[in-house]
């Protein structure tokens, strides 16, 4: 089988921000951003089925199981993806809110500058959550049963699972970049809580250069709808006292079922980074810290710089 290695620019809530090389699944023609023609349509997009009633387990509940790609048309095409088709956010939903930042985190974003340069997925850092949908332009397998719900991702060969089973968080459980997830079902939704989430990552977004990275409390309440056997919806609402003045919900993402298996796609070597921060800056403090990501200490001092530049 044939691989193709090319590079792409990785949209988050629909803007940003980050170029990957790596094996591309060769059922998708991929523009390169230093191409013309980069943003228009290569493959037709396939024909879907006509809507039907929302698919339901044993149990009454929606199945949430399938192959789902971002936008409306069931296909994969990031050479398409600044089209309103392959768009993950509906105009019709309005326009999406921003997060209203502590006037502490302007001063940490001065420390490391540009987020086009500082952006973590230059480094092929995993995206975490809720960067795992959010900042993915690749597909998701969703794989339901009575007890969890597991979502497969082709963008580095990664899972999430998502315990239903009516279990709770561990007491004190160890940061992993996807959390720690439990969810229930209120009605038609699937409600996820998660914690305990790694702080080595970006939310990025939504607009585009907006620098936003989580602290050790963020907290996320996700909600995952199937309206239809061929749609979902993702929402998910961002909670994280220490870098927000208030809690942050997404519009809806919008997803469509594919007839298309998960390929595989790895971060690797990413060249492009050449182009995207050509000074090869690095954001390591003189105290040895990544200056892109949360630290409690440098938190608490730059709190202080905060409130005395407000006296």
């Amino acid at each position: 089988m044939k691989l193709y290695s090319r590079n792409f620019v990785l949209s988050a809530i629909a803007v940003v921000a980050g170029l990957y090389v790596a094996s591309v699944p060769a059922r998708a023609q991929i523009g390169e951003v230093s191409k013309p023609g980069f943003g228009k349509p290569v493959n037709s997009a396939p024909t879907l089925p006509k809507p039907g009633p929302t698919p339901r387990t044993k149990d009454g509940h929606p199945d949430l199981s399938g192959v789902w790609f971002v936008g409306f048309t069931g296909n994969f095409d990031l050479t398409a993806e600044n089209t309103p088709a392959l768009s993950r956010l509906d105009p019709k939903d309005g326009p999406q809110q921003r997060p209203s930042f502590q006037p502490w985190v302007a001063l940490k974003q001065k420390r490391f500058g540009s987020q086009q340069e500082a952006e973590p997925c230059l480094t092929c850092e995993p995206l975490g959550v809720p960067g795992f949908i959010t900042k993915n332009p690749y597909p998701l397998e969703i794989v339901q049963t009575d007890k969890k719900v597991v979502i497969l991702a082709e963008l580095d060969a990664t899972f999430r699972t998502i315990w239903t089973d009516g279990r709770q968080h561990p007491k004190d459980p160890s940061p992993k970049f996807n959390g720690d997830a439990v969810g229930h079902w209120e009605g038609d939704t699937l409600v996820v809580d998660v914690i305990a989430i790694e702080t080595h990552t970006w939310l990025t977004g939504p607009g585009g250069n907006i620098a936003w990275f989580p602290s050790d409390v963020m907290h996320l309440t996700e909600r995952f709808r199937r309206p239809d056997s061929n749609t979902m919806l993702y929402q998910v609402t961002v909670d994280d006292p220490k870098v927000l003045t208030k809690p942050w919900t997404s519009n809806p993402n919008h997803y469509t079922i594919g007839q298309s298996p998960l390929s595989e796609y790895y971060c690797t070597n990413n060249q492009d980074i050449q182009v995207l921060n050509p000074n090869g800056i690095k954001y390591i403090s003189p105290s040895g810290l990544d200056e892109r990501y949360f630290d409690e200490d440098e938190y608490q001092e730059l709190l202080k710089e905060a409130a005395a530049q407000k006296k």
